[in-house]
């Protein structure tokens, strides 16, 4: 047991599949996995852990940000011996070519948080995935017939801004997409030596100003959900 989490060692896979909504977590627990039993509640930070087909997985919310990915992935990887967790979120597309319902697997995220310089000095700007992890997503996605856009993302810390000059930090960085955690996430997995990867969903975008409603994102986020899942058997 953690601070946040009161599941058991033995109660969490070694894989975890992360996405930022708990009820999402609970959503694909009920429809995905078998033997699946509730493990944490704590704060409503849903956690359910069964199996899909013969792999037993962990499913967990995130929350949304830095600080509160920060702290559930640091505790899985540092305390329950997770290898690795895959996030599964939503995104706002920072180009054009990026259409509602597209999928990005995250080469990297660039961020002007201080998340990892306070978390252990690190001073990187960008920080990469597992480059086994997105190998292993990219041929899954392959043999799925499921296209994936691959490109660097945003990590904010700020959801809503005054002065949002995306335009900049697409031109400064390169990014594709703006999202607040997988700089979080993957940071974490790098100082503990474990895996990480993302997942994204397009359900908005900055450019054309078109976004999904929750409903909408519920019932046209599967094919990630069934990409990360499939991925990891």
């Amino acid at each position: 047991m953690t601070p946040h989490i009161e599941a058991l060692k033995s109660d969490i896979a070694k894989t975890v599949i992360m996405p930022g909504d708990p009820m999402r977590a609970k959503f694909i627990a009920e429809n995905y996995l078998i033997d699946c039993k509730l493990v944490n509640d704590i704060r409503g930070m849903l956690a359910y852990t069964g199996y899909y087909k013969n792999k037993l997985v962990t499913v967990m919310g995130s929350g949304m940000g830095m600080p509160s990915m920060g702290i559930y992935s640091y505790e899985l990887f540092k305390f329950y011996d997770v290898e690795k967790i895959i996030r599964i979120g939503s995104c706002g597309a920072y180009i054009k070519d990026l259409k509602l319902y597209d999928l990005i697997l995250v080469d990297g995220s660039y961020s002007n948080s201080t998340y990892a310089y306070m978390q252990s000095g690190c001073k990187d700007n960008v920080i990469k995935p597992s480059q086994i992890l997105n190998n292993e997503i990219m041929k899954k996605a392959n043999e799925l017939n499921i296209h994936l856009e691959k490109g660097l993302i945003y990590s904010s810390d700020v959801f809503y801004k005054e002065n949002d000059n995306y335009e900049q930090l697409v031109n400064d960085h390169n990014v594709i997409a703006v999202e607040m955690e997988t700089f979080a996430l993957f940071h974490n997995a790098n100082v503990l030596n474990k895996k990480a990867a993302a997942i994204l969903t397009v359900s908005d975008s900055l450019v054309n100003h078109e976004k999904t409603t929750s409903e909408e994102r519920e019932l046209n986020f599967t094919k990630m959900i069934e990409l990360a899942l499939e991925s990891i058997l």
